[in-house]
């Protein structure tokens, strides 16, 4: 009997499929128009190229920029530069606007609403180089114009714009943070306290514990600028009460602002007192839970 050939026995091998490769690559100006387009979600990584050119943009120090040549007639064109599908122009157009508020304010003025919210979009971007950028510019702005920015023709681009730069101040990214932090200083600084105050109450308490942290840390800053007579009309038993909220909170950041604002509160409280330690278990036991009341006069030392 004639044996069967082994190699009938074995089934045909499939032919494998070629796999296909995902395309990577996309020129710079499709990246360009990805970023300030179509897409303008911060969670989306830059590919490498565009990694690259950000490296290549310079951040130039407020003390580095010069006037503009001819601002009544570059005034005009700044918005179209700031909306422009070119990231590199919107960087340009970002730092004249920069050069705008410290040089020629009021050319800005009538349109800053306008450049803050255009500024609120750069932040959002993906761009290390834009997102950057942008806060510098916010910095800028708040040195030029202070208190005018908290006008009620400018009030909800402002509320944006600080709602960001919380955002920024508490990412991971060192660079980004670190420049959001000094513009929350700066815009400290710019202001007077009380109004701002107000403004950063909601974002003290925000659902985000990063924000919440930034916040509480601002308005320990705006509370050490103020007097007292200040704080009493912003209201001291709304601030501990604040406090003692903060004090429970679980990033140490936002903890330590607590304890900042229950020191200044406490020298506003015992101002006048002779027995400063009564006056000030009395406030707080009149004005919080008895639990938070202890954990709260603990802080001062008597």
């Amino acid at each position: 009997m004639a044996l069967r050939s082994l190699d009938n026995a074995l089934p045909a091998t499939a032919q494998e499929r070629p796999k296909k490769h995902p395309k990577v690559a996309m020129s710079m100006q499709k990246q360009s128009e990805q970023v300030l387009g179509g897409v303008n979600d911060e969670n989306v990584a830059p590919l490498t190229p565009a990694v690259a050119a950000d490296a290549a943009v310079d951040y130039v120090s407020s003390e580095n920029l010069k006037p503009i040549t001819d601002p009544e007639i570059k005034i005009r064109g700044l918005i179209e530069g700031l909306e422009s599908k070119d990231w590199l122009k919107v960087c340009e157009a970002l730092n004249n606007a920069r050069r705008f508020a410290l040089y020629h304010s009021t050319l800005l003025l009538p349109i800053i609403d306008n450049v803050m919210l255009v500024l609120v979009k750069a932040m959002k971007n993906p761009r290390s180089a834009l997102c950057k950028t942008s806060i510098m510019a916010s910095s800028d702005i708040f040195q030029a114009f202070g208190d005018n920015l908290l006008d009620s023709t400018t009030s909800d681009a402002f509320d944006n714009m600080l709602l960001q730069l919380l955002l920024k101040a508490s990412q991971d990214k060192k660079f980004v943070c670190e420049e959001a932090d000094r513009a929350l200083n700066t815009m400290v600084v710019s202001m007077t306290p009380l109004p701002l105050l107000h403004k950063l109450r909601a974002s003290a308490s925000h659902a985000n514990p990063r924000i919440r942290a930034k916040a509480a840390t601002s308005v320990s800053h705006c509370l050490s600028k103020m007097e007292i007579e200040g704080m009493k009309e912003y209201g001291l038993v709304s601030l501990i009460q604040k406090a003692a909220n903060l004090l429970n909170d679980r990033l140490p950041e936002a903890r330590e602002a607590a304890r900042s604002i229950v020191t200044l509160v406490y020298k506003a409280v015992t101002e006048s007192e002779e027995e400063k330690q009564e006056a000030w278990q009395s406030f707080c036991q009149s004005n919080l839970p008895a639990i938070d009341a202890l954990a709260i006069v603990k802080i001062v030392p008597k």
